[in-house]
């Protein structure tokens, strides 16, 4: 059984594809392994690429369309992500991070404020673990090892586009107690409501959502949360996710409080 995907692309987005602005591509059977991400929830998601490695980046497209997604554009550099994201809504980015990411955390921010409900999901390697807990806290919702199977691509896709975080193993394992030890000693202040705050402000819950889900109003939420900010020494949510995440005192994978 063949699948067919058409995507249109936006003119003016400087996009590097197939054709000028649609691709049109059919494959042959997929040969996904079962659970690579072909459910009900990730039917029909829209899917950017971006890879400064156009063969990998069209591959790769390739194969989420064999497997039922919707690619929106294959891109080459964060620019491009920008205009597609601006132009058009998608579902999920899978962005490679040896773009000019690096550790500038700012552009994940834009990535953010382009589409806000856009998932982003990282392509990194092993020797850049050290940034993930920085990349989970401004919002990433999937961190997957590129030199895995690309079965565990789609994988993470699909558990993405379901509604879950998804960390791969290798970043799993991050940084605990001795990074900030201080963190530690100021928690214990934290009064249970205010540690159940910081531990939804980890999995990237809003002031209406945080509120909805605790069942009170937004005022009292937004009160615990600068209780949050103030015991802790943070001046804002994100320097406050980072250090919790940093020092092991906040799981960054479920956001389950770990400090005992």
């Amino acid at each position: 059984m063949n699948v067919a995907a058409s995507t249109t692309i936006p003119h003016g987005t400087g996009l590097r594809t197939a054709t000028a602005h649609t691709v049109t591509a059919t494959f042959g059977p997929s040969t996904a392994p079962a659970g690579s991400g072909t459910g009900p929830a990730a039917a029909g998601a829209r899917v950017l690429v971006c890879d400064d490695h156009l063969v990998f980046a069209e591959s790769l497209a390739m194969v989420f369309v064999d497997a039922g997604y919707r690619v929106t554009a294959v891109t080459r550099s964060i620019d491009e992500v920008l205009g597609v994201l601006r132009a058009c809504p998608v579902d999920v980015c899978v962005l490679d991070v040896g773009l000019e990411l690096g550790e500038r955390l700012e552009r994940l921010a834009e990535l953010r404020a382009a589409g806000p409900a856009t998932h982003l999901v990282l392509l990194a390697g092993r020797a850049q673990r050290r940034w993930a807990p920085d990349a989970l806290a401004a919002g990433v919702s999937g961190l997957v090892d590129k030199g895995q199977h690309v079965a565990a691509i789609l994988d993470t896709v699909a558990r993405v586009c379901a509604g879950d975080t998804v960390v791969g193993p290798p970043y799993q394992q991050l940084p605990r107690r001795g990074a900030v030890p201080e963190l530690f000693r100021l928690a214990r202040f934290l009064t249970p409501r205010e540690r159940e705050v910081l531990c939804r402000l980890v999995r990237g819950e809003h002031t209406a959502a945080l509120a909805r889900s605790m069942g009170i109003t937004s005022a009292t939420a937004r009160c615990h949360v600068q209780n949050v900010l103030s015991k802790l020494g943070a001046h804002t949510r994100l320097e406050v996710v980072t250090a919790a995440v940093r020092c092991g005192l906040v799981d960054a994978a479920t956001g389950d409080w770990l400090d005992g």
